[in-house]
């Protein structure tokens, strides 16, 4: 069952090869959507495809990458859209 999600990572999460390791574990896992930092110091993710493999992206950013310190997640499960191709790594909202 294909799904979407939203997820706002707050802590120690620019800088640090966030969005890059998040493009390439979406990839990975066939996910469409993006990433992108936010003006407010969070990074922001929406992605889309089967939900298990959503689940998995959720459990991986929450973790984050080796430098990366995530002090929350918060996820939001929306219906699928199906406006995605590709996931890929946005510019900072603004």
């Amino acid at each position: 069952m294909k799904s979407r999600v939203q997820v706002l990572v707050a802590g120690r999460v620019q800088g640090v090869s966030f969005r890059g390791q998040t493009e390439r574990w979406a990839a990975g896992l066939a996910l469409t959507g993006w990433v992108r930092n936010r003006l407010d110091g969070r990074v922001e993710v929406v992605a889309e495809g089967e939900r298990d493999a959503l689940e998995k992206l959720v459990e991986l950013l929450r973790q984050g990458p080796p430098f990366a310190r995530v002090e929350s997640a918060d996820v939001r499960w929306i219906d699928f859209q199906g406006e995605f191709d590709a996931f890929r790594v946005r510019r900072t909202d603004g």
